[in-house]
């Protein structure tokens, strides 16, 4: 089997324009012979028949002198038989070409008066054979076409032709070949760099028809598989960073219980720092297994119909102790408005806005929820006066294990992927959140969710 590309394109084309030359040369030939013998029966029928008039017109010495010396001798060969089925005269030279062979049969139907006619397909060489009356009595007249000086040469010219053009096509098909099989050469080349890892790939194919098309396609893929890639490298360094923290924690605490001598009081605090720090371990599992189950959709969406305004409420309520502790004001603007959706999910979303803005405002600060309808959408505003987020921050805070202020972050609890499965959840319920934030003057979350998501999708 033939595995290179190049070589496969170039006997494809190559037998291609081959069998294509000889199929048109075979369908040409049998196209045109039968016309091409027509023609020639008629010519030798036209010229017989002026012959015949000749010998008709004129005594019969004067015509055989007339006859003897016509040009048209050079391309036609005559024979005239009596009835006895002899030569009795013969025009013209045959050279290297053979005579058509003439029955007596054939003689003693054109002395009855018949004309006979020979193709060239079935004889030798074609031939017509006319009667002809003189006043030596009745004669058969037959014509036989002489080939012409040019025809060999014109044989050797269409076959000499033939072969020039077969040679300098397939050079030509080389020349194209390698430029068709040169993009996909360094397309291969490079999905082996890709498969090794270097994503530094640079194709530099100008063309603009479909291998363009693919080259460019591939470059986005490249540029893709690096985000992610690189998006993988900074999770595994993430998830190893926060599992360290908190592993750290544990086995140092778990080695100063073996103290003898340890007070009762530090062994209960040890007991309690382990405990919590566990806790955080088992809520970072739980919220990357959730955050996975959402982004591969193995959890469809229980939608139902509910009052948004109250289920806000609610949540606010369960808060409560986190922000009454705090002194925290809340400002609500919250229109009764139904959606559909699943609450379960969207319970998650208000827990980790509010909460996120609970723990980053300050003492005695003020949070505001809003709730809008516009048209087939509900548009909901979170904001707190917080200390706000940056504006480079602002870019990546939906992505996993991002935290915005680590100095900040570090003295409360907190994985960095609240945020990230917000945006996941938001996104199945084709919405959109957006950040609008000043660094020391707070954040606002602008959360936009379609109130009836079927209906918007047909």
């Amino acid at each position: 089997m033939i595995r290179s590309l190049y070589i496969r394109v170039v006997l494809t084309f190559l037998i291609s324009v081959i069998a294509g030359t000889i199929i048109a040369f075979v369908i040409t030939f049998l196209v045109f012979r039968g016309n091409m013998n027509e023609n020639v029966q008629e010519e030798l029928l036209s010229f017989g028949q002026d012959i015949v008039r000749i010998y008709e017109t004129i005594p019969l010495h004067e015509a055989d002198k007339f006859v003897g010396g016509m040009k048209q001798l050079n391309s036609y060969h005559i024979r005239i038989y009596d009835e006895d089925n002899t030569e009795v005269h013969s025009y013209g030279t045959l050279g290297d070409q053979a005579s058509a062979r003439v029955s007596s049969d054939q003689v003693k139907n054109v002395l009855n008066g018949e004309i006979v006619r020979a193709d060239s397909s079935n004889e030798s060489t074609g031939f017509v054979g006319l009667p002809l009356m003189t006043e030596a009595g009745a004669k058969a007249l037959f014509i036989q076409p002489l080939l012409s000086p040019y025809t060999s040469f014109n044989v050797r010219w269409l076959s000499t032709f033939l072969i020039y053009s077969l040679v300098i096509g397939s050079l030509l098909i080389l020349i194209a070949s390698i430029y068709v099989v040169k993009p996909i050469n360094k397309l291969t080349k490079a999905t082996k760099r890709l498969a090794s890892g270097d994503f530094n790939v640079r194709l530099n194919i100008k063309q603009t028809g479909e291998l363009g098309t693919l080259a460019r396609s591939f470059e986005e893929m490249t540029h893709d598989l690096q985000q992610l890639e690189q998006m993988r490298r900074e999770f595994v360094t993430n998830v190893s960073h926060e599992v360290q923290s908190p592993l750290t924690s544990i086995s140092g605490y778990a080695q100063a219980l073996k103290q003898v001598n340890l007070a009762e009081h530090e062994r209960s605090r040890y007991l309690d720092i382990i405990i919590a720090e566990a806790k955080r371990m088992s809520k970072m599992s739980d919220s990357l297994l959730k955050l996975s189950l959402l982004e591969s959709d193995s959890q469809p969406l229980r939608s139902v119909t509910r009052s948004l305004d109250e289920q806000i409420r609610r949540v606010i309520v369960a808060l409560q102790p986190q922000w009454t502790a705090r002194n925290i004001a809340f400002e609500l603007d919250l229109e009764p408005i139904k959606v559909t959706a699943d609450h379960d999910q969207l319970d998650q979303v208000w827990m980790n806005i509010i909460g996120n803005g609970i723990k980053f405002t300050e003492d005695d600060g003020i949070i505001g929820v809003s709730i809008k309808r516009n048209l087939s959408d509900v548009i909901i505003r979170i904001s707190d006066n917080g200390i706000g987020i940056d504006p480079e921050d602002q870019k990546r805070i939906f992505e996993r294990f991002f935290k915005a202020d680590r100095s900040h972050s570090s003295k409360t609890e907190g994985s960095g992927m609240g945020l990230a499965i917000v945006k996941q959840i938001v996104s199945l319920h084709q919405g959109d959140i957006q950040v609008e934030s000043d660094p020391g003057q707070g954040t606002t979350f602008v959360i936009t969710l379609p109130i009836n998501p079927a209906e918007n999708q047909s």
